[in-house]
């Protein structure tokens, strides 16, 4: 299998896209591609400099890809997931949206979403998206600002639930090589739900964040055992502030860490609502990736009186790896 991969190109949405190598642009084509050829995008989510964010792969014609295939093409990309578009409605900017990571799919993924969304935004202007997803449809505004577009998408209902001590917490505190006075008594264990599961730990104290350096078997154990998609580790930036730091392991993906996690950061707001901390109308700041050397801001927006959550951020085009 051959995976060729291209920077994004302004212009309309082409009806096939041919990449004959690493440093050719997209354009429009007649001619037969191969079978063997795959399409790949590549953009970094929720940065506006190519150096931080999340890397994603996207492929806006994956019709004809059947899971084996495109489960080989996530592998190939190595990122934490990659985007396939397996069907769509142009005139009505409706996708079916499908998510893989090196290892298996994802029922959804927050920083492809986003990645996506930029990509066909770019090729067929701003607006309303909507992409039908394992979990739901997922709306995804788009808008162009200071000449970047800018995507946020609206979560499936989300929610959490205290985690099990004895069960879930005890063993990730030991796989993470941590003890209960690392954590913070004022945001506690929980599993949040915005489309799938993930771990949610306060962690006191910024250092400790900072220094995280766990067992991968250990943790991708008992998150298979789970469920979880991530952990997502959060230390609140001052007690009168929902500014927060986040680092979000994902084993089970193949990847020892991701640096934005916009799934994670909606379930996170559904956490929140759970805590009683969402009584008006609010935006927090989610700082994720740092500790890693790829710093990404994600904007999480909450109402009261609605379940789904609004995850806002950027995505700029990678250019193809050197083959």
């Amino acid at each position: 299998m051959t995976t060729h991969t291209s920077p994004t190109a302004p212009g309309p949405l082409p009806d096939t896209l041919t990449v004959d190598g690493p440093d050719a642009s997209v354009e429009n084509s007649d001619a037969p591609r191969s079978p063997d050829t795959v399409d790949v995008l590549r953009y970094s989510a929720f940065t506006t400099d190519p150096a931080g964010g999340n890397p994603a792969g996207v492929v806006l014609d994956a019709e004809a890809l059947d899971d084996a295939r495109m489960l080989a093409v996530a592998a190939e990309v190595g990122y934490s997931e990659t985007a396939f578009v397996t069907a769509h409605d142009r005139p009505a900017r409706r996708y079916r949206l499908r998510y893989f990571s090196p290892r298996a799919e994802v029922a959804f993924c927050g920083h492809a979403t986003i990645a996506t969304a930029v990509a066909l935004a770019s090729r067929t202007g701003t607006g309303e998206l909507r992409f039908d997803t394992p979990v739901g449809e997922i709306g995804v505004g788009t808008s162009l600002v200071d000449g970047l577009v800018r995507a946020t998408l609206t979560s499936v209902p989300a929610h959490s639930r205290p985690a099990e001590d004895s069960t879930q917490v005890d063993p990730v505190l030991r796989a993470l090589q941590w003890s209960r006075d690392d954590l913070d008594d004022g945001l506690p264990p929980h599993v949040a739900f915005a489309g799938n599961d993930h771990l949610v730990l306060g962690v006191r104290s910024r250092a400790r964040l900072a220094a995280l350096d766990y067992d991968f078997d250990a943790l991708h154990d008992i998150m298979r055992q789970h469920g979880w998609t991530t952990v997502h580790l959060v230390h609140r930036a001052a007690p009168d502030r929902l500014d927060f730091h986040a680092r979000d392991p994902f084993p089970v993906g193949g990847v020892v860490e991701d640096p934005a996690t916009g799934a994670a950061a909606a379930a996170f707001g559904g956490y929140l609502r759970t805590l009683g901390l969402v009584t008006e109308p609010l935006r927090v700041h989610i700082r994720q990736g740092e500790d890693m050397g790829r710093p990404s801001d994600l904007y999480v927006d909450l109402r009261p009186d609605d379940p789904r959550v609004r995850v806002t951020g950027t995505a700029v085009p990678l250019p193809a790896p050197e083959r």
